[in-house]
């Protein structure tokens, strides 16, 4: 893969960050932004209890403020929204509360700007050792089985599939239909059966992550749930491409999709 220099690159490069109670944090994960790298930082606050919406303001950052909490993947649609409308060619979602490192950015994006994929997804199972980085064990071999599971779905080898930083370009949001996903977590397994569905290319780069009490995790009941329903997108995938059953996911998206926010 040839070098890009950031200052010659055409196209537009918006962070987008998904916030929720991430005061503490929110300023630190910015600090780390290559910002020759990005052209634009989109953070929508889910109804958040504390001050990160006065910390984002205070770094002069664009801010959409969700007046009651959607949850993690309604954030994720009105951050994809607010992306596409305000000309993004690469959406790179970086998770506020710090846990993954956002100085690789320039790895997640250059296969994108060079057209080499659809998207970019950073692996923490290729990064080395997550045990060693705080994921808890339990955790971790949930994540090696719902990936194998996955994989045997989509006839696709990924290392994960439920990467905090991830990258997409244009072409990737306009093609599926973000908003039959859910508005829970299982919304990133979602967007990727669908992007597998339209033949979308996608890659993983090494990263590593951090766990601290800052950092926003799920508990235990809530991941049973969310690996429930992973299961769930991966058999709704199958019946769909046996032509059993008819899944809303895998439509065409409508062209009100695409249209700017409301603020």
């Amino acid at each position: 893969m040839s070098p890009i220099d950031p200052l010659q690159r055409s196209q537009k490069i918006c962070v987008v960050m998904p916030a929720y109670n991430a005061e503490q944090t929110l300023e630190r994960t910015w600090r780390d932004l290559p910002l020759d790298w990005v052209d634009d930082i989109v953070v929508v606050d889910d109804a958040s209890r504390d001050r990160t919406v006065e910390v984002a303001r205070g770094l002069g950052l664009h801010v959409l403020v969700h007046p009651r909490n959607r949850g993690y993947g309604g954030n994720q649609k009105t951050c994809y929204r607010e992306a596409l409308a305000r000309g993004a060619d690469v959406v790179v979602m970086v998770h506020p509360d710090h846990q993954y490192d956002p100085t690789t950015i320039p790895e997640l994006v250059t296969p994108l700007l060079a057209g080499e994929c659809d998207a970019v997804f950073g692996s923490r199972m290729l990064g080395g050792r997550p045990l060693e980085g705080g994921m808890p064990k339990w955790k971790y071999l949930a994540n090696i089985f719902l990936t194998a599971m996955a994989n045997a779905t989509f006839y696709a080898f990924l290392s994960e599939y439920h990467s905090g930083l991830r990258a997409y370009t244009r072409r990737y949001l306009l093609a599926v239909d973000l908003e039959s996903n859910s508005d829970d977590f299982v919304f990133d397994t979602e967007i990727i059966a669908q992007g597998v569905w339209k033949n979308l290319r996608i890659r993983e780069i090494p990263i590593q992550t951090r766990y601290f009490p800052e950092a926003s995790q799920i508990g235990f009941g809530r991941s049973v749930h969310y690996g429930f329903s992973v299961l769930s997108v991966l058999l709704r995938y199958k019946m769909q491409k046996k032509g059993w059953l008819r899944s809303r996911i895998f439509d065409d998206p409508p062209v009100a999709q695409h249209s700017p926010s409301s603020r």
